[in-house]
């Protein structure tokens, strides 16, 4: 492991030369916070720590030395090393071994199912596990939480966003993962798989109505944790002919030299939002449930840039676990479960702009 700076703190941030993981420092700075930087690149990590006045260390998490000795002393860690099928498993497990919290900014289905099966673990270690602390899914796993809480026996629930600004290269990445597995929805308690595309709705944002389909978005997985309701869709608004090219090209990435070409293209082609994106674009965030009786409740809110809103998201849940402002117990839990429904609300440059019924 190398390492320099002073590394002695309270909390890691691994993954903090990429995109979100330099937001993330910033965001922390202004803060007051001064987390330990780490990742598996040591001259990426030192030069970040180095212009930022911060301690480091540098550690793979799949080999020698072990995540566990690269989180020694740490109280928390917060990965946004992505893809999180890849960098979950290692880093949580030598959290729940070395008694430390763990939070993520992952989006990934799979991920989060796997991660809940750890909640007894994670409970007997005394640990705090909140994964989805950025914008996958911090707004929507709260707005879906306020309209269950307005409209009691919900059995649907569809979630719906419209963001501005274009992807970063960590993003892109998963994406082309999230792609080459398909589609899913949640029935009756149970995610099932759907063709990419294959389901479309008409979403009545509160400013103009706007064309979505549906994706595999970590809601599917924590809005059931959050809400209880078995029905769960997650719509993305995407330009017309997008759903079509994704069906056809979730299929090519499942060719292993069609994947290759495609993360090879996002590596050289992809770099993120830059800072004007950054401070002037927003998303809007919608839920709404139903019941068997046709009534209905929704809430919409208005967020930052999704970048934006992943790192001033991610640094307020770090400073909810190490105050010990958590209102769940030790144990693995939706960022609404952990913080409140209302946390996304207290988030600078977030509004509600739509409750109903009022």
């Amino acid at each position: 492991m190398t390492a320099a700076g002073g590394t002695a703190g309270t909390w890691l941030l691994y993954g903090a030369y990429g995109y979100t993981g330099r937001l993330v420092v910033e965001r922390a700075l202004e803060r007051g916070l001064r987390p330990v930087l780490a990742g598996r690149d040591p001259e990426a990590t030192r030069r970040l720590a180095e212009a930022s006045g911060l301690g480091w260390r540098s550690f793979p998490l799949d080999g020698d030395p072990s995540p566990r000795e690269g989180i020694r002393d740490m109280r928390l860690v917060l990965n946004v090393a992505g893809p999180f099928s890849a960098t979950w498993r290692p880093m949580l497990e030598a959290c729940l071994a070395s008694g430390c919290s763990y939070l993520d900014i992952t989006g990934e289905i799979d991920v989060l199912e796997a991660m809940q099966e750890l909640d007894e673990r994670a409970g007997a270690a005394g640990v705090h596990v909140v994964p989805a602390v950025g914008f996958d899914v911090v707004p929507t796993d709260c707005a879906a939480a306020m309209a269950a809480g307005r409209l009691e026996g919900a059995t649907e629930l569809d979630i719906a966003f419209h963001v501005s600004g274009g992807p970063s290269r960590g993003t892109t990445r998963t994406t082309l993962e999230r792609l080459g597995a398909g589609g899913a929805v949640r029935r009756l308690g149970r995610i099932e798989s759907v063709p990419i595309g294959s389901i479309r709705k008409t979403v009545r944002f509160s400013d103009r109505s706007r064309q979505g389909v549906a994706i595999p978005w970590g809601d599917v997985s924590t809005a059931y944790r959050s809400t209880g309701i078995p029905n769960i869709s997650v719509f993305a608004t995407l330009p017309r002919g997008i759903p079509a090219a994704g069906r056809v090209f979730g299929a090519a990435l499942g060719i292993p030299w069609v994947r290759r070409l495609a993360e090879w293209a996002t590596d050289l082609l992809v770099t993120g939002p830059g800072r004007r994106e950054l401070a002037e674009g927003h998303a809007r965030v919608r839920a709404e449930v139903r019941d068997g009786t046709g009534r209905t409740a929704a809430v919409e809110l208005v967020t930052p840039n999704a970048y934006a809103l992943t790192a001033t998201a991610a640094v307020a849940a770090v400073e909810r676990v190490l105050s010990g402002a958590v209102r769940s117990g030790p144990g693995v839990h939706t960022p609404s479960r952990a913080f409140g429904a209302d946390f996304v609300t207290g988030l600078p440059g977030v509004a509600i702009t739509e409750v109903f019924p009022a």
